[in-house]
């Protein structure tokens, strides 16, 4: 998939080879690294700014949070990565994190995602 985009007569293509979520943790770090290679575009920059401010975990906390939550069978991994993004810290935060969601938690399921995110945070 490529995206282009004209900026002063010029035009920038960016092509997408993947799309696949991460935890904002692994955005970051690959930002980052970007930053020391090149000056980053507009909408990295804002990217990075954001994940900054926003992103609580380290790359390694949010790869062990994320495999633990994999013992909770009924979450899919984009489940999980939002649960590593968003760290809910109460049933209220998993009802609106859950809330467009098809999946049905029962009330052990959450407890024991509130304790995964208890535990790295």
């Amino acid at each position: 998939m490529l995206h282009a985009r004209r900026i002063k007569n010029k035009v920038m293509v960016m092509e997408i080879s993947e799309g696949k979520m991460i935890t904002w943790a692994k955005a970051k770090k690959l930002l980052e690294a970007k930053e020391k290679e090149k000056e980053l575009g507009y909408e990295q920059k804002n990217a990075l700014e954001h994940l900054r401010k926003f992103s609580k975990l380290s790359e390694k906390k949010a790869k062990d949070m994320f495999e633990e939550l994999g013992k909770i069978e009924r979450l899919k991994d984009r489940q999980k990565i939002n649960i590593v993004n968003m760290l809910p810290q109460d049933m209220e935060d998993l009802k609106v994190l859950f809330a467009n969601e098809v999946v049905n938690l029962s009330d052990e399921e959450k407890k024991k995602i509130l304790s995964v995110v208890k535990k790295f945070t």
